[in-house]
């Protein structure tokens, strides 16, 4: 009884069942798919069979699987782009949705909604119906500029924008929870000094309300990633989960393919959260 009344062995009696399922159900497959990722693997009545064969999976990934090569290079290049605009669509959704204005609560539920029915089946099937895009800006000529010139990288950038504005707001539900999350726990007090010490709304911004979000950007960044590496959208999963049940190719590939997806996306992760490291220093200075 004595044991009990340790508040530390309360809490790890308490978290034990999380722990155990935690190295049954994800810390094995791990390994597991580690190892089978080094072995061609079969399929038989009697079972799985292995053959190591070493490194030969990861080798025909780079050198023969020329799809999954682009997808990879589009997947790198749509997320380093999405994702800070996922991140600052949130940022001012919620700055928006965080004003005194009647039916607030009624905004907030909309922005939220494509959360609950963003199901893959469901967003694939909006897109097929062409509800993703804005068909009006096809009449205006600064979108026909646009297309145009579209070999210029940054215009390039700009019609991506244009052309997944929705599903980038669809895909801002959480964010947006959680910058306004934040922004409730703001204390209003310093705005109003800043105010009255003759700062502009912009200067507040910057110097007091950037500052504060700080550790949430960092975790929507970082949730952001994860999340679209899962996404629908996203040709890699689809791929890998086609190549699992080939007979030319089955686990122990698709293990390798999985493998070397994950070493792409902590590149990815890696390459934002430099990023953002770097806008937190330029904030810091601005507050200087």
């Amino acid at each position: 009884m004595r044991l009990f009344n340790n508040k530390k062995t309360i809490g790890y009696f308490f978290t034990l069942p999380w722990v155990i399922g935690f190295i049954i159900f994800t810390i094995i497959p791990i390994i597991y798919s580690i190892y089978l990722s080094f072995n061609d693997v079969i399929i038989t009545a009697m079972g799985i069979e292995t053959t190591y064969i070493g490194i030969q999976n990861y080798v025909r990934v780079i050198t023969e699987d020329m799809d999954f090569i682009r997808q990879i290079g589009n997947f790198f290049v749509e997320t380093i782009i999405s994702v800070p605009l996922i991140v600052i669509l949130a940022l001012i959704m919620a700055m928006l949705l965080n004003q005194n204005v009647k039916g607030r609560s009624i905004y907030r539920t909309i922005f939220f909604l494509p959360v609950i029915i963003n199901s893959g089946p469901v967003l694939n099937k909006l897109i097929d119906l062409d509800i993703a895009s804005i068909p009006a800006l096809l009449q205006y000529d600064f979108y026909l500029y646009l297309l145009s010139n579209s070999d210029n990288f940054f215009i390039n950038i700009v019609l991506f924008t244009i052309d997944n504005f929705i599903i980038l707001l669809w895909l801002a539900g959480v964010q947006i929870l959680i910058f306004l999350a934040a922004l409730q726990k703001t204390d209003r007090g310093v705005n109003e000094a800043a105010r009255i010490d003759g700062a502009s709304t912009w200067e507040i911004f910057w110097r007091i309300t950037l500052p504060s979000l700080m550790p949430m950007i960092l975790v929507n960044i970082i949730y952001t990633t994860v999340m679209y590496s899962m996404s629908a959208l996203n040709q890699v999963t689809e791929h890998i989960s086609i190549n699992m049940f080939r007979i030319d190719t089955g686990f122990g590939y698709t293990s390798a393919l999985s493998w070397i997806y994950f070493v792409i996306i902590l590149v990815t992760l890696g390459i934002l959260v430099f990023g953002f490291f770097l806008l937190e220093r330029k904030s810091k200075e601005g507050v200087r």
